[in-house]
């Protein structure tokens, strides 16, 4: 059975949150986090922290079962954009210039690795 975490309202643009969420899509939990872990973007923290929920979500929703990070994977990733807050910034010549401060929804699915019959 999988679980989901949902993390809504992240102040990050969607366009940097996704080059961070392809870097995990499909990869074991133990492998993500350690990719998440080395990796330099700040998005990945808060990819972090949403894919650790998301674990939690799928022990509480299992709680006979104990499963470690090397069984689970990551089912998917995905981000949606958010509401955008607009903001004036002074220009020259009494203009303003339009600023567009983006946001974000990131979904994280994780679920127990499938082993295959032989």
């Amino acid at each position: 059975m999988q679980a989901k975490a949902i993390l809504r309202h992240t102040p990050t643009s969607p366009r940097k949150m996704r080059l961070v969420a392809g870097l995990v899509r499909g990869k074991q939990v133990d492998q993500a986090k350690a990719i998440l872990l080395n990796s330099t973007k700040s998005a990945s923290r808060n990819v972090m922290m949403t894919l650790k929920s998301a674990v939690a979500n799928y022990a509480q929703l299992n709680p006979d079962e104990r499963v470690s990070d090397q069984e689970l994977v990551v089912k998917a990733v995905f981000v949606d954009q958010g509401t955008t807050l607009k903001r004036m910034l002074p220009a020259p010549m009494g203009r303003a210039y339009r600023v567009r401060k983006r946001s974000n929804h990131l979904t994280v699915i994780v679920d127990k690795v499938k082993q295959s019959s032989k």
